[in-house]
């Protein structure tokens, strides 16, 4: 029998470069109640980089425990605490260990090595605790549920089961105890929905009204509140009562809702969710090792499936590479922003002032041709301040700092005479950003960036008619401003690298993930997007039944269907985008005239939702004219997916951007494309799609696969 050490010594020896956590053990005396003994987690690095759990580190957790084990058994101790360093208690299992894997043997030692050592806390002869100290993520907070008690800081910003979110389960205890503790609704919550709801975090306060901490104290002395909290459970003063966890139909009924929010969010498409609800189902009983059994099980499958190493380069993409852009310039070429100008005080001008404002904290001033625009562009960004204060998110003096920033004025020359910065967001006409773009430079100074946000349009065109084309940058957000983080920035064809650079230091202070892209119809997300709903525009144009096509790509578990996001960019914004694309690429890039007729009717989308869900909108389906060619839902996915595959293969081609991993970012951060593609293109080297369009994947093999 392989015993935990060999395991975990077998498992470090996989992963050289693991970032070690430490174990350390001090005794303290609790008032009244004797000596105590409290682990801390601690990798040695600042709250920057926080604790994980590798094989070394549970080894080294291991020994620790055995050291407060012995103790307790010859009656040394009267407890034993378990925190984490400042700011981060722990955030689980380390996952750069785990991309290396590359056998299912290996993959099931990693399970059992975690529950073997977290099994052990709840085995000791005295009482365990474990002190939510900071954030808590995955593993971090299966050690605390393997514990007799737990306390939980308010200052928490973070405590999750992130796992089903990136191809995994909790399973180190998570999927088992959780519901054991505090029923099965409330763990389905944790585990399921908020994972699958771009991984939603809880907050202290949450974790205590959830059951899952016994007792929260402020941040300011968290642990010593705790241990004085400890010796009186201790002494028997406190008896901490729980929730009767109801083993009955509402169990049952809880892992129903999960399964309809596992379909409803990833419609089948990726397996982590619906391996969770099965180990929750089975965990009815309060059978804890067979859950964990099965946990182990279900961790080594997924470990060595698709899912979870689309899911974990999706994360490094996010995490790491939006973080160091591809090609961006030197950041010492950068210069300074003291003041944004805003041309346009519409809708999305109004948000991109409202973002740079609350962001960069420097005047912004909006013009527009009339006053009547402008004092409704200022007043839109003072009441999401007014907002902002209601919520408690600012104080009173940040809230008039604020909206004493915010200005608009007709004259463009009064505007900008003095701003560093000039974004312009009118009308998707050339045109008219030729024409805004040469007022502009007019009265702005010379060191001043004139960046337009424009979906489509080229960038170099606009600029080919100013004096100073080298200070033109596309700068283009996504819809709602406020929620997607990507921010196309377009390499004009005579940028230069300070105008350049000065646009990515803008986007790092704003917070966006910017990707450099070079100036090609439509950049990269609405490249991509126009053609894969063009697809299924074409589709249905030529006779497959609107719910035939829409069904067809349900598999990808997209946030949306095509058509419904269709309707959240607006039926003409997409036919203008097509209109584009079609006169760079008119072989690829059809004008579909139900499309046409669809934005020609003045109709916000294809459906209506009289019913509470999507229908075809009657007055819709009798616009369509279709063909005669209906196809399957099979051959629909095909066609859409081969036509997205030459898609990404010609942009990488004409250089657009710098490899497929700007392609997976930009979807991710700009569409919401889920982890579990990785984007797209590693689902496309999955399913063979690249393969048989452009005759080789798009990613070296363990890139967002299992290593060879």
């Amino acid at each position: 029998m392989t015993t935990t050490a060999e395991l975990l010594k077998g498992a470090a020896e996989l992963f050289p470069d693991e970032v070690v956590t430490q174990a350390h053990v001090r005794h303290l005396d609790l008032p009244g109640a004797g000596r105590f003994a409290l682990i801390t987690l601690d990798n040695g690095l600042d709250h920057t980089k926080p604790t994980t759990f590798g094989p070394q580190s549970l080894a080294n957790l291991d020994t620790a425990i055995d050291q407060v084990e012995a103790e307790a058994a010859n009656g040394d101790i009267v407890g034993v605490g378990i925190a984490g360093k400042p700011f981060i208690f722990a955030v689980g299992a380390d996952l750069k260990g785990v991309e290396l894997l590359g056998q299912h043997s290996d993959a099931l030692a990693i399970g059992k090595g975690g529950h073997d050592v977290f099994k052990r806390l709840s085995a000791l002869a005295v009482p365990t605790f474990a002190y939510y100290n900071g954030a808590a993520m995955g593993g971090g907070v299966e050690v605390g549920l393997h514990c007799s008690y737990r306390t939980v800081s308010k200052a928490i910003p973070a405590f999750s089961l992130p796992e089903v979110f990136l191809g995994l389960v909790p399973g180190w205890g998570g999927c088992t105890i959780l519901p054991n503790l505090i029923g099965a609704e409330r763990a389905v919550s944790v585990i399921i929905e908020n994972s699958l709801s771009q991984n939603k975090q809880l907050k202290g306060a949450q974790v205590y009204e959830l059951g899952i901490a016994d007792a929260i104290f402020e941040g300011a002395d968290f642990l010593e509140q705790s241990l004085l909290w400890t010796a009186s459970v201790l002494k028997g003063e406190i008896a901490v009562e729980r929730l009767e966890v109801d083993r009955g139909e509402a169990w049952d009924q809880a892992v129903a809702k999960g399964r309809f929010v596992a379909d409803s969010k990833v419609h089948g498409a990726a397996p982590a969710a619906y391996r969770a609800l099965d180990i929750i189902e089975a965990s009815k009983d309060g059978d804890l090792q067979k859950g964990f059994d099965a946990e182990d099980q279900a961790l080594a499958d997924l470990i060595m499936g698709g899912e979870l190493r689309s899911g974990i380069y999706a994360f490094n993409l996010v995490q790491k590479r939006g973080k160091r852009p591809a090609g961006a310039p030197d950041k010492s070429l950068a210069r300074p922003v003291t003041k944004v100008g805003v041309v346009g005080a519409g809708l999305m001008a109004s948000q991109l002032a409202l973002l740079f404002l609350r962001r960069l904290e420097v005047p912004v001033v909006l013009t527009d041709i009339d006053q009547e625009r402008i004092d409704k562009g200022v007043g839109y960004v003072h009441a999401e301040i007014e907002k902002l204060l209601g919520r408690g998110r600012i104080n009173q003096d940040k809230a008039n700092r604020l909206k004493a920033l915010v200005t608009g004025v007709l004259d463009k020359a009064e505007g900008f005479a003095d701003a560093d910065f000039v974004i312009e967001a009118v009308f998707e006409e050339m045109s008219v950003k030729q024409k805004v773009f040469a007022e502009v430079e007019a009265v702005a100074p010379a060191h001043a960036i004139l960046a337009t946000n424009t979906s489509s349009l080229s960038v170099s065109e606009m600029a080919s008619q100013l004096k100073h084309p080298e200070r033109v940058v596309g700068f283009h957000f996504f819809n709602p401003v406020a929620v997607l983080p990507l921010l196309e920035i377009v390499r004009g064809e005579k940028t230069d690298d300070a105008s350049l650079a000065t646009a990515f230091g803008v986007a790092k202070k704003l917070k966006k993930t910017a990707v450099l892209t070079k100036d090609a119809p439509a950049f990269v997300v609405n490249r991509i997007l126009t053609r894969f709903m063009g697809e299924i525009q074409n589709v249905i144009d030529e006779g497959t039944p609107v719910a035939t096509a829409e069904k067809a790509i349900e598999p990808l578990g997209l946030p949306m269907s095509p058509l419904v996001l269709l309707e959240l960019v607006g039926p003409a914004i997409g036919l203008h985008v097509s209109e584009t694309l079609n006169r760079a690429f008119p072989e690829r890039f059809k004008v579909s005239e139900n499309l046409a007729a669809v934005v020609k009717a003045g109709k916000r989308g294809f459906y209506v939702y009289d019913s509470g869900k999507p229908e075809l909108d009657p007055e819709v389906a009798a616009l369509l004219k279709q063909g005669d060619t209906v196809l399957t839902e099979e051959q629909v996915r095909d066609r859409v997916l081969d036509a997205v595959a030459q898609e990404i293969g010609l942009m990488l081609e004409e250089g657009v951007v710098a490899e497929a991993q700007d392609i997976d970012l930009c979807l991710i951060t700009g569409a919401g494309w889920p982890f579990h593609l990785g984007g797209i293109t590693p689902y496309l080297d999955r399913e063979g799609v690249s393969q048989r369009v452009n005759g080789k994947p798009f990613l070296a093999p363990g890139v967002a696969s299992v290593p060879a």
